[in-house]
């Protein structure tokens, strides 16, 4: 047990380190979620907005800036937690293909990414939930956080799927920003109140989108609506995984990796280095004639 969680905590620090390193995130974060979610409120008038909601059948007629910050806040979360994870994993494709390579257990560096992304989007939906209460006060604030929490989980998954398999940095970014823009635009309550497409029903955020307008403006509890965002969190942590597979096998033949040391050793087992051959003596007298 203690040979697998001090390789599990190795993974892990290792990880949060990556994501330390990441200036740019961390401005972001400070930044970016209560800027885009001021300027939600503030640009959008407060007349009410009637609308339906799916989750509870309820006919609702919220402020129309209130509802505007919702949407807003889950593309702060979404936004920031799919880039993250993404430039984490594109960053560190190499350093984890040798740590497979030397014989790291692959299960313990997918653990630690599993570790940083619930860390990441936990910190990020609080922030996020606090700037919101700010403004104005949601009927359920833990059923806010909860909603914008599983959509950081959904969208940060992706992120470690696209990191795995894209090739160029621009590309991951791109599909992050694409993905959740039409996924959010085309839920906006306001825009789509009233509407009960399908298609609406399929896309990744459609569970956090009901949940935290539902905790918005209900008091209704919507435990099945976070399940079906827990369920797009799967189906995205499935193609992280292929993707990380992918990513962390090689195509060359390689002699086989020293192996790791037993339960009771702390010590990370890498490939010995190969030492150059000495000649005999023999042969260097052969020479010397």
């Amino acid at each position: 047990m203690r040979f697998h969680l001090t390789r599990f905590a190795v993974a892990t620090r290792f990880t949060l380190i990556e994501h330390g390193r990441n200036r740019f995130a961390m401005i972001l974060v400070g930044l970016f979620v209560p800027v885009w979610t001021t300027l939600a409120y503030l640009a959008m008038p407060d007349t009410p907005a009637r609308m339906r909601l799916h989750a509870t059948g309820e006919v609702l007629a919220p402020h129309g800036n209130e509802l505007t910050e919702i949407s807003g806040a889950l593309n702060a979360v979404t936004l920031i937690t799919g880039f993250m994870m993404f430039a984490a994993t594109f960053s560190g494709s190499g350093f984890d293909r040798r740590l497979a390579m030397a014989g790291y257990p692959r299960a313990h560096l997918v653990l630690a990414k599993v570790t940083a992304l619930a860390l990441v989007s936990a910190a990020v939906a609080a922030y996020a939930t606090a700037i919101t209460c700010l403004a104005w006060t949601p009927c359920q604030p833990l059923l806010l956080a909860a909603a914008l929490f599983c959509a950081g989980l959904t969208y940060g998954a992706l992120g470690v799927g696209f990191g795995s398999l894209l090739r160029r940095e621009v590309e991951g970014m791109f599909a992050i920003v694409m993905t959740s823009i039409i996924d959010l635009a085309l839920q906006n309550p306001i825009s789509s109140s009233g509407a009960d497409s399908p298609v609406m029903r399929y896309l990744p955020s459609y569970g956090a989108m009901q949940a935290s307008t539902a905790a918005g403006f209900s008091t209704s509890p919507v435990p099945g609506y976070l399940a079906i965002q827990l369920t797009w969190f799967a189906a995205a942590s499935l193609i992280a995984l292929v993707g990380f597979r992918r990513s962390t096998r090689s195509s060359l033949p390689l002699a086989a990796p020293t192996p790791l040391p037993g339960p009771g050793s702390d010590k990370v087992g890498l490939p010995a280095p190969r030492q150059a051959a000495t000649p005999s003596p023999a042969a260097s007298d052969t020479e010397a004639h």
